[in-house]
Formats: structure tokens, C-alpha cells, sequence
């Protein structure tokens, strides 16, 4: 197949390129030139609101778009490329749901905006992806392909949710750990969200597919990233009354325990997959996605963490539990 990527060049485009070349497809790249990490490939460069003519007089098998957050900006896409793709993929997020209370399938409504806007916040996220998803459906009907994933992690994630952990069980000692150890979470690996999406278009699948991975317990994950780091960390688990006493911050950002959400275990871990698994996603062992991450964080200097807590901040926790 010849596909075109939108993006493709930050996080899960470089996963999805690496997918598409497994299966020897012809891939092409639409950016805006700010990384190049495949000069190989064939790089298009522009901004998809102002430079979509760079695409004219192309055809693609299929398109990925990674890279849009508002309904505006995706149709433009979407129109542009009507006659010059086979397949439009949307990737969409599972934020789109309205109600995190409960288990949520493809069939769960979803967010809606009180008032029009293209700001992205942690707001108007959800619903915005919604609107796009939206709009590619307008546009390609049948040929409509979007899939919502969950947390993604891997190498070259810029949120740090999953990094965080990976490079804290590394360096070993005593591990402040959020609530309690047999908690669900729910993440999909970013090669496996990307061999699905290649597969699904080799297949021509259409409609909308939830993807994440099977719930495991928080303890279990960070087993397995001392098992793959070696350390002799010892985890010290935090209750989540005392966690928000300590003002520490759940989920992602600064001052905080990333993949926790306190009381909310079935929205972490009621992604319903069911769809996506009968259609041949299929998983990496969670332990190399951690030695992926591992031997990714070991090659980035002088990093700014985006999520979890300072060593001397989880020291005065931790001595508090003592």
C-alpha cells in the first residue's frame, strides 16, 4: 500500500512508519519539517491548515491522520483529500466518551461542548476529537476508519505517564507507589496501536474501534519494570486520602503520581476492546514495551519532566509514611 501519514514524526507516527515498513508499504510523511527523523522517506513539508495544495495531484492507498484536535482543521484534511485517498484513519481518543463511571464500548455517548471553541484543554478535549471524528465520517462514509485509543505509551511519548515510572523503578530504593497495588490500569503499547492500524487498512476495516490493552494491576506493571531494570526496588504504597492530603497530583503533571486516578479504577480499566480483538489486535509483552522505554529514556539529556515527582519530594513523602 502507499499511505500518508499527517504528523508522523513526534510519538505514534514514528511507531505507525515503523508498522507500515514492517509490511513493506510506501510510506509518505506531511509535516511541518520541525523533526525529521526518516530523511529516506519521502517528506512532504507543510502545515496542514495552510499547505494542503503541497498534496495535490496524489494518490494514497490510505491516509493516517495522527496530528488534528479540531473539527475545523480535520475537514480541511478530510476534504482536501476525498479524491486522492482510498481510506481516511482518524486517530481519535477515547476521551471522546461523556461518562467515565462506567465501562464504555463504541456505542457509549459521547462529550459534547456547551459553546463553540478550538481551545484543546483537559475540558474540551474529549469532545473536540468527537467533532472530528465527525467530520472525517461527513466526508468518507464507508471509507471512515477511527480508532480511539487510550493511554499510549512507548518510546518518544512526550507526557512522561508511563516513562515516569519506568525510569523511577530503574534507579531503585524505596518507590512511593499511589493507593492500592491491585488497582486496574489500562495503556496500549504504541507498536501494537500501530501494527493494528496498519493491518486494519490492509484488511479495509471502516467504522470506529476502541484500542487499549488488557487492565493489569498497578503492582504487576511495576514488577515488571524491576524485573526488566534489575533494580532492588522496594515499593512504598501511599493511601489515596493520603496522597490528597500531600496535595500530589494524579494522572500526569507536575507533582504527581502519573497513571493513578483515585476512585476512578473503572474508568482507567473499562476500555471495552472486544471489537478490536476479534479484529486481530493483538499485544506486545508488557516487558518489552518497558525495556523499549528503558533504552529510550537512557539516550535523552537533560530532560524536563512533564509528569511525576522530584526525588526530594518523594523522599519527604516517603518519610512521612515511615
Amino acid at each position: 500500500m502507499k499511505i500518508l501519514i499527517l504528523g508522523g514524526t513526534a510519538f505514534l507516527g514514528r511507531h505507525l512508519v515503523t508498522a507500515a515498513l514492517e509490511k513493506n508499504h510506501e510510506v509518505t510523511l506531511f509535516h511541518r519539517g520541525n523533526r525529521n527523523p526518516y530523511p529516506d522517506l519521502e517528506n512532504i513539508l507543510g502545515n496542514r491548515e495552510t499547505d494542503l495544495e503541497k498534496l495535490a495531484g496524489r494518490t494514497w492507498d490510505a491516509v493516517i491522520d495522527t496530528s488534528a484536535y479540531v473539527p475545523r482543521v480535520t475537514a480541511l484534511s478530510a476534504r482536501a483529500l476525498s479524491q486522492s485517498v482510498g481510506r481516511y484513519c482518524f486517530i481519535s481518543t477515547i476521551s471522546v466518551y461523556k461518562d467515565f463511571t462506567q465501562a464504555h464500548d463504541e456505542h457509549t455517548p459521547v462529550a459534547t461542548l456547551e459553546q463553540d471553541t478550538e481551545e484543546v484543554t483537559g475540558a474540551t478535549y474529549g469532545a473536540l476529537k468527537a467533532l472530528c471524528e465527525g467530520e472525517v465520517a461527513l466526508e468518507y462514509a464507508s471509507r471512515a476508519l477511527v480508532l480511539r485509543p487510550g493511554l499510549i505509551v512507548g518510546a518518544y511519548d512526550p507526557s512522561d505517564r508511563f516513562t515516569y515510572w519506568v525510569d523511577r523503578v530503574a534507579q531503585g530504593g524505596k518507590v512511593l507507589a499511589p493507593g492500592d497495588p491491585t488497582a486496574g490500569v489500562q495503556f496500549i503499547d504504541a507498536l501494537s496501536l500501530a501494527r493494528f492500524n496498519i493491518h486494519a487498512l490492509e484488511q479495509n476495516l471502516s467504522g470506529t474501534y476502541n484500542m487499549n490493552g488488557q487492565s493489569m494491576e498497578m503492582l504487576h506493571v511495576l514488577e515488571a519494570m524491576r524485573r526488566v531494570s534489575g533494580s532492588d526496588a522496594k515499593f512504598i504504597w501511599g493511601s489515596e486520602a493520603f496522597l490528597a492530603e500531600q496535595q500530589v497530583n494524579p494522572w500526569m503533571g507536575a507533582n504527581s503520581l502519573p497513571l493513578w486516578i483515585p476512585g476512578l479504577d473503572a474508568a482507567v480499566s473499562g476500555t471495552i476492546i472486544k471489537n478490536a480483538l476479534e479484529a486481530g489486535l493483538t499485544f506486545r509483552p508488557l516487558e518489552e514495551t518497558v525495556q523499549e522505554v528503558l533504552s529510550w529514556v537512557r539516550t535523552r539529556e537533560n530532560h524536563t519532566w512533564r509528569s511525576g515527582i522530584t526525588k526530594e519530594r518523594e523522599a519527604e513523602l516517603l518519610g512521612l509514611l515511615a
